[in-house]
């Protein structure tokens, strides 16, 4: 496969990515980051450094909305719950390792 190809497929998957984490909006970031070990807000920071690495200007609120389809505080206001004990314990747990 070319590289053109390869880099079409993976933007591909990646906006299907992006579309399937806007419509799951029932699933925290702290699930996320306990089964997956990344969650929105890492996608958000990871687009913004490869849009910094091109020498575009973006700030953190730009990329995440991007991400989360709109502004980060509306995200959380509308879908963002109190984790639970239970969640903060394995967050905890999985990234105890992480200093």
């Amino acid at each position: 496969m070319d590289d053109k190809t390869r880099t079409e497929l993976e933007a591909a998957a990646f906006r299907t990515l992006v579309e399937h984490l806007r419509q799951r909006t029932d699933v925290q970031n702290i699930d996320l980051m306990n089964l997956a070990g990344f969650c929105r807000n890492c996608l958000s920071k990871w687009y913004l450094a490869a849009a910094e690495d091109k020498g575009l200007e973006m700030d953190y609120a730009a990329a995440r909305e991007l991400i989360y389809g709109m502004p980060y505080e509306e995200w959380k206001e509308k879908y963002q719950t109190e984790a639970t004990a239970e969640q903060k314990a394995a967050f905890a747990e999985s990234h105890k390792d992480h200093g």
